[in-house]
């Protein structure tokens, strides 16, 4: 599909969904992030989105992750504040974070961090732990409060935050929604399978279309993730996509195209139950 590189009006926002295979190494994997950034960021983007587990990965995470795992402090998180910095950009990103205090404490967090000049903006530690078709992250992983509601206003846009297996649950991404998101961001490493890349395209838009939102959806690429990231208006329409390639996904985010979906489509409005 071609990428749109429409340049965005005033009040408009540039986005970037960075597809890419991040390895075991976290040192490897700074250097590869800090370039997937500096290039989105020379074809104008000032939101960029880069996958899930960003900082580390493997086949087996719940083996490797413990011992790659990074305080928010950490190197990763220092190199996409520098980066951000130094573009003018939002970068959002998720690392595996160690919550213990001391040598004995291995809890870790699958955590999503918004950065910008000023520092992190944003940390949602991940609330679904992938417990399905035959993955169990919660034995190895520390679920996040379910009371967040990661929402960051930069250029004029508010950004609501979840990731990979939070799509599978509208829930999220109405909380987000009610608590102010035009767009929301899903860092991905939807971990290959039969139907799997149906199921990803399909929910990206079924979370679009029913929150009449813009999706920025970020997965990994092959050989763990399926890849296919994407860009989704409110009206749920691909505005730029990828196949199963590592590359990047730009289109411009339109917090006006937002009031205008809402008003010809007034789900949100119509709605007869809240979530709490």
């Amino acid at each position: 599909m071609q990428q749109s590189e429409q340049a965005p009006r005033d009040g408009m926002l540039l986005a970037a969904a960075v597809q890419w295979a991040p390895g075991e190494e976290p040192a490897q994997n700074r250097a590869a992030a800090a370039r997937w950034i500096d290039l989105a960021a020379a074809r104008g983007a000032r939101l960029i989105v880069l996958p899930e587990y960003s900082q580390h990965c493997s086949k087996d995470l719940a083996a490797t992750a413990p011992a790659a795992a990074e305080l928010l402090d950490g190197p990763f998180v220092t190199m996409l504040q520098e980066r951000a910095a130094a573009h003018g950009a939002l970068v959002i990103a998720g690392l595996v974070e160690r919550l213990g205090t001391d040598d004995g404490d291995a809890r870790v967090s699958n955590t999503v961090v918004a950065v910008d000049a000023s520092g992190i903006r944003e940390a949602y530690r991940k609330v679904h732990l992938y417990d399905a078709f035959g993955s169990r992250e919660s034995d190895w992983l520390t679920a996040g409060d379910p009371a967040q509601t990661p929402v960051v206003e930069a250029f004029g846009t508010r950004i609501g935050i979840e990731t990979c297996y939070d799509l599978r649950f509208p829930e999220t991404t109405r909380r987000l929604v009610d608590a102010g998101a035009d767009v929301v961001v899903v860092p991905a490493e939807w971990v290959r399978g039969p139907q799997k890349e149906r199921h990803w395209t399909t929910l990206v838009t079924a979370r679009a279309i029913e929150s009449t939102v813009h999706v920025v959806a970020a997965d990994q690429a092959p050989p763990l993730g399926v890849g296919c990231s994407l860009i989704a208006d409110p009206m749920g329409v691909p505005l730029a996509a990828l196949g199963d390639e590592e590359g990047i996904a730009i289109a411009v985010i339109d917090p006006a195209l937002v009031e205008r979906t809402r008003a010809r489509n007034p789900s949100l409005a119509n709605r007869r139950y809240r979530v709490a």
